[in-house]
């Protein structure tokens, strides 16, 4: 099953239209990954956003199939480091495959499942009903361990909104307390409110460090038919072992021609190698140019669990309105101008 996403919500301003209200109820947006969690007979599975399988990099929530239900929970992953979530933490975790290191880094690094909805339970299919009821159901069955908790909710919507930010977060997400649950939907009656601009984008080059070979910026942009719209250059956030695991994976990507459309600035081309547009990194920035370039990108990680084809033409509108590089997010997904930051790696949405 894919998560039901969120569509970005209006405006960026103060309470940035968030909505009020008894028929709204409102979530602290996570920097994590999106995991529907899945128990059966006992045995748990953890799927991202493109339904792949990563139960065995989670070692620490399997006490999630301890609880004497079958169940079908929409969550997101978490590591916190000094009590701050850490993206780039959990972005080598989803990409273990081995047992023994998922191991080594849970009890180095453990990870938190926020869940904030239940699906199905022993058999029955929760998706048509509203939300509130999903709640309730959900608040009942899930008891807080130090692994997992039911995330929080709250009334007063510009209320979380004004202290997300200033507590630095990712923003927050609105529900409307009568919504179904609609699987791999993105829908109005979820609205997601972030405070930070980040994207999904295409890797379609990559350039060395000025007098080195090894790896100094990529150079990337959105799908367009024929190729990718080159949005700038990435070279913040490249160092240490990030920047290492993103060489290992662009050596396995094929060389080939340019793959951008519109063209890119020579500056920016000097020294590059063109790469097939294969994988999909998130970037933070401080917006975009009215050309639509980025402004002071840097690299946050890889998202394994999504692929060129998953921006769909939807996403890729909501992240580049009128030219203006829009946000994404935990995972998720592209985001408008408007809206935020996050991740398989994901963020919420």
């Amino acid at each position: 099953m894919r998560p039901m996403l969120a569509t970005p919500g209006p405006g960026t301003a103060d309470r940035a239209g968030v909505p009020e209200g008894p028929g709204w109820a409102h979530e602290i947006k996570w920097d994590g990954i999106r995991l529907i969690a899945t128990v059966r007979d006992g045995a748990l599975r953890l799927t991202t956003r493109t339904e792949r399988d990563v139960t065995v990099a989670f070692p620490e929530l399997a006490g999630l199939g301890t609880l004497g239900h079958d169940l079908v929970l929409d969550g997101e992953a978490v590591t916190f480091v000094d009590g701050a979530q850490s993206f780039s933490q959990l972005v080598e975790r989803v990409h273990t495959t081995s047992a023994a290191r998922a191991r080594m880094l849970a009890d180095r690094r453990p990870t938190t499942y926020l869940a904030f909805d239940l699906i199905g339970l022993d058999g029955l299919d929760l998706t048509p009903l509203p939300w509130s009821a999903r709640r309730s159901a959900l608040e009942d069955i899930l008891t807080d361990r130090p692994r997992w908790q039911v995330s929080p909710q709250y009334a007063d919507g510009p209320g979380l909104w004004r202290a997300t930010a200033e507590q630095g977060l990712e923003g927050i997400v609105s529900k409307r307390v009568t919504s179904t649950y609609q699987p791999g939907a993105r829908s109005a009656d979820w609205l997601k409110f972030p405070h930070r601009s980040t994207a999904s984008l295409v890797v379609g080059g990559w350039r060395p460090e000025t007098g080195r070979s090894r790896l100094g910026s990529l150079l990337v942009g959105l799908p367009v038919p024929g190729g990718l719209t080159f949005r700038g250059r990435v070279g913040s956030g490249l160092a240490g072992r990030a920047g290492a695991r993103l060489a290992e994976l662009i050596s396995s990507v094929p060389v080939g021609p340019c793959p951008f459309v519109d063209d890119v600035p020579g500056p920016d081309r000097a020294g590059a190698t063109w790469l097939a547009p294969e994988l999909v990194v998130e970037v933070a920035s401080l917006g975009a140019t009215t050309g639509g370039r980025l402004r002071q990108p840097a690299y946050k990680g890889w998202r394994s669990d999504l692929t060129p084809q998953d921006l769909t033409p939807q996403e890729v509108a909501t992240q580049d309105p009128g030219g203006d590089l829009a946000e994404t997010g935990p995972g998720d997904a592209p985001r408008s101008a408007s809206d935020e930051a996050g991740t398989d790696a994901q963020r919420e949405d």
